[in-house]
């Protein structure tokens, strides 16, 4: 496994790091049992980074993972909290959950602008005064825009950046993947570390797997990728990727054969434009929201790349 420095951190990461979002609730719905597996997969096979958030509702899964084993992780968190109350009990909520005195890495979740930041500042404070009582390594943002990136280039508070950012440009909001490489170079350059996120569209470019890996592998403006696994195999295979190594036949042949599906997340806002881009007739509204028919559902991804809001995904 290669490692690169995160930064200015002082943390040494995986050039991969576990996306644990696709285990969890949200998506598989794996048990406890079968999601610590995956996670203790990774940690075997050298994987020391793992991404999560209190969104995903998954830090039971990483706890179990964790707990006895002989190889301990670097945990990167986030959190929608705007105040110094809400981001206190966000952070007392991982360390209680994640059993975990230091949260490693903490990010305000999904930041759009200078102005957002600027509006979310008390729960920046408040992450800052706890990394300064060794609380928190390090505070950071995820963002799903260029604009996010560059505001933070500015902010040497901001440590720590996890871009979306994968081959098709999928799920950037304000741009082109040319555009967020732009910015991420100049983020680089500022000392900032950074691993991108949805390497692989959110499942949207499965078709093209190897090649949207072996993309985001050979960025030298990102410190790690994170990506989203839910079996032991897909741990293999794309570590194996990451090595430059062909993955056991064993372990593609079961992937390949893994059943997938649609999902449209339920934050859906109704917008249509899904609707209008499937050509199979497999997208519905129901209630106001896009509704898939698997029936008639290729799992082409289209539909994936008009979604303004990047809410649908394939698992």
């Amino acid at each position: 496994m290669i490692y690169h420095q995160l930064g200015k951190t002082g943390f040494q990461v995986s050039k991969i790091c576990f996306g644990s979002l696709t285990i969890g609730p949200l998506q598989a719905n794996l048990n406890i049992h079968q999601g610590a597996q995956v996670i203790k997969t990774a940690l075997d096979l050298e994987i020391n980074f793992i991404d999560t958030a209190e969104l995903y509702q998954n830090y039971a899964y990483i706890k179990e993972a964790l707990r006895g084993h002989p190889k301990d992780a670097i945990i990167a968190t986030k959190s929608y909290a705007y105040s110094k109350e809400l981001m206190a009990r966000s952070l007392e909520n991982a360390r209680r959950e994640l059993d975990r005195d230091r949260i490693d890495i903490f990010l305000l979740h999904e930041q759009e602008s200078l102005l957002t930041l600027k509006g979310h500042w008390e729960a920046v404070e408040y992450l800052l005064a706890a990394k300064a009582k060794g609380i928190v390594g390090a505070v950071g943002i995820s963002t799903h825009r260029v604009e996010g990136v560059n505001a933070t280039t500015e902010v040497k508070e901001i440590e720590v950046i996890h871009p979306m950012l994968n081959m098709a440009g999928l799920g950037i909001q304000d741009g082109n993947v040319e555009d967020m490489l732009r910015a991420l170079k100049q983020a680089k350059e500022a000392g900032k570390g950074i691993y991108g996120m949805k390497a692989i569209g959110g499942g949207n470019l499965m078709a093209q797997v190897e090649a949207a890996l072996k993309w985001s592998f050979q960025l030298d403006c990102i410190d790690a990728v994170a990506i989203g696994m839910k079996s032991p195999e897909e741990v293999r295979i794309n570590v194996a990727w990451s090595e430059g190594i062909e993955p056991a036949p064993e372990d593609l042949a079961k992937v390949t054969r893994e059943p997938r599906k649609l999902l449209i997340e339920e934050y859906c806002t109704g917008c249509g434009r899904c609707l209008e881009k499937c050509a199979q007739g497999a997208l519905s509204f129901h209630e106001g929201k896009s509704t898939v028919n698997m029936e008639k559902c290729v799992l082409c991804g289209y539909c994936a790349s008009v979604c303004p809001d990047f809410y649908i995904k394939v698992i």
